[in-house]
């Protein structure tokens, strides 16, 4: 389900008057998102059809739109292909739509990349375009805290920890606290802001070729190789949770042609690739234990499995992850 605010024709002809983007011709919801009501709005302008995304977002508040709003539009003027929420006449950005915070994007084309058919292709462009991302963002001006980081982590952990079998909460509790030994010791990691959430059904692919970058509305400011060790456990690994040296190897590579990484950043490698499968294990796993339920009535909660995640930490653990500064 990805609709969960129903706009109607009018509703959305009234919006368009504060744009000069062309007549309404069509528009259709986007099924498959988890968060936000999308719609694809079909355009004619000059004898041209163009298409477009509405997004609304059902979980952000209008105090923390702004973030974002900027952030796209300061990725795309450095040439990130991000959606990013385009300006009416009067240059505002952001609207309201159904009571909801809303604006409209460019509609990027392209293909997610089935996690079977990715290849080390596939990892060196996703690589490189998110040494880009980070180098891009280095002086954006806006900071985020992210809203299921180490604080968030360390208090639904042990919030959990009687709903697990012991061998799992001991886990658990060992590493949250390998996150903390690594924030207490000085290594000087380098901080930016991450997209936080970049699996491989956040990314279209023409070919072999990255088209565009989407949904960059869990991005914060945090350690950059936090946000690499995300992509590597999802892009570079299979269903049981083993790492493909090639593939990680193409991404880790290509990602230090971009932006080589610092020594203190090779030494801290091995344990942010087991803190992100801590991270996202834990957020699969308390709408798995039935703690976190639906927010919006009668949504449909598509679980996704925990064990997956578990899975990959435990190969992290079992075989630690290096890299070099030139990946």
């Amino acid at each position: 389900m990805a609709v969960y605010t129903h706009i109607s024709r009018p509703q959305l002809e009234a919006l368009l008057e504060d744009y000069s983007l062309g007549q309404l011709v069509e528009f259709k919801g986007i099924e498959g998102g988890i968060e936000n009501s999308n719609y694809f709005v079909t355009l004619e302008q000059d004898g041209s059809q163009i298409g477009y995304v509405l997004t609304l977002f059902e979980e952000l508040g209008y105090d923390e739109m702004p973030f974002f709003v900027e952030l796209g539009q300061w990725l795309q003027a450095r040439q990130v292909p991000v959606p990013f929420a385009i300006k009416d006449r009067n240059g505002i950005a952001l609207k309201q739509l159904g009571g909801k915070p809303a604006f409209f994007q460019p509609r990027f084309h392209g293909q997610h990349v089935e996690r079977a058919e990715i290849t080390p292709e596939h990892c060196a462009e996703i690589g490189a375009a998110l040494a880009r991302f980070h180098l891009a963002g280095e002086e954006f001006y806006l900071r985020r805290q992210a809203q299921r980081g180490v604080f968030w982590w360390r208090r639904e952990s042990q919030a959990i920890q009687h709903l697990l079998k012991p061998e799992d909460a001991e886990l658990l509790r060992q590493e949250v606290a390998l996150f903390d030994e690594l924030r207490d010791k000085p290594f000087g990691l380098p901080l930016g802001t991450i997209h936080g959430d970049l699996f491989h059904d956040n990314a279209l692919f023409a070919g072999d070729r990255l088209e565009a970058i989407l949904d960059i509305y869990n991005a914060a400011t945090a350690f950059l190789l936090f946000d690499l060790a995300i992509v590597a456990n999802d892009w570079c690994t299979d269903a049981q949770g083993n790492v493909d040296p090639q593939r990680e190897q193409a991404l880790t590579r290509a990602y230090a042609g971009v932006r080589p990484f610092s020594d203190e950043e090779c030494a801290a490698w091995p344990k942010l690739t087991r803190t992100a499968a801590m991270r996202f294990w834990l957020s699969r796993l308390i709408p798995w234990l039935g703690v976190e339920q639906a927010s919006r009535q009668g949504a449909e909660m598509r679980l996704k499995d925990p064990d997956e995640l578990r899975r990959i930490l435990l190969n992290r653990i079992a075989q630690p992850a290096s890299i070099s500064p030139a990946g």
